[in-house]
């Protein structure tokens, strides 16, 4: 009997030190850095992002990032949103090949935003989000990779640049990858215009209500028409019933006199 409690107890503690270690795992897996589009990411369009930043640490906070973006598909408008505590840079680099954009030239891209904590940190156990609007966003990709270096209060530094190979295991670090779908009507990310077979069904529809208006109005008028006709017929009709039982009464008192 005690032997098999002893077995039984050897046996749970073994399965929960393994569970304990995959969930360990799992989460260290996880905990990178990554970007998040809020809403849809469309190409040729604009979007707002947020650059999300967990602390890997128990033993430090993240005081500092940097978030690159790739010159090969350039970015005319990165805009960040202030945090409080934090200190948000903005950097550019010329361009090789010049941008046309809304009927301008721009010869400089966003190449990096640094931010610098500032009265603020991410500390153990916690996560913060940078936002981001981008725009205008390349119609010729499928994806930015946005390469990203996390620094540590304790001077440690944690670069997010390795890109994920097709068919390969995830990276050890790898680099936040914004997945950019497919182009809108409107190239503004957001929603788009009505288009003409919309605004065309829209109109049949009004078209329809009007003449299912049209035709009810119809079926009421003709109701009260027959209605008000019944009423004048039912009241011929009490009218020739009277009549007749007068004739009848003064018939039968002729034949008695």
């Amino acid at each position: 009997m005690n032997v098999s409690r002893i077995s039984a107890s050897r046996a749970v503690l073994a399965g929960g030190i393994a569970l304990t270690s995959v969930v360990l795992l799992s989460g260290t897996a996880f905990a990178h850095v990554s970007v998040q589009p809020q809403g849809e990411a469309a190409k040729g369009g604009y979007a707002t992002v947020n650059i999300k930043v967990p602390n890997e640490r128990d033993n430090a906070s993240t005081v500092k990032l940097e978030v690159s973006f790739p010159l090969d598909h350039p970015l005319a408008s990165v805009m960040p949103q202030p945090i409080p505590g934090w200190k948000a840079e903005v950097t550019k680099s010329k361009l090789s090949k010049p941008l046309q954009l809304h009927g301008k030239t721009i010869n400089e891209a966003v190449s990096k935003v640094t931010w610098t904590a500032d009265g603020s940190k991410i500390g153990p156990g916690q996560f913060q989000q940078f936002p981001l609007s981008l725009g205008q966003l390349p119609e010729d990709a499928d994806q930015l990779v946005l390469k990203a270096v996390q620094t540590y209060d304790n001077k440690e530094v944690v670069r997010w640049i390795e890109e994920q190979k097709e068919g390969a295991e995830e990276p050890q670090n790898p680099a936040p990858v914004l997945k950019l779908s497919a182009a809108s009507a409107d190239h503004h990310g957001g929603g788009a215009a009505p288009s003409a077979s919309a605004s065309a069904d829209e109109k049949a529809g009004h078209d329809a209500k009007s003449g299912h208006d049209a035709d009810a109005k119809k079926e009421t008028a003709s109701a009260d028409s027959s209605d008000t006709t019944a009423r004048i017929l039912g009241v011929i009709g009490i009218l020739v019933g009277v009549a007749g039982v007068a004739f009848g009464v003064l018939a039968g008192r002729r034949r008695s006199a």
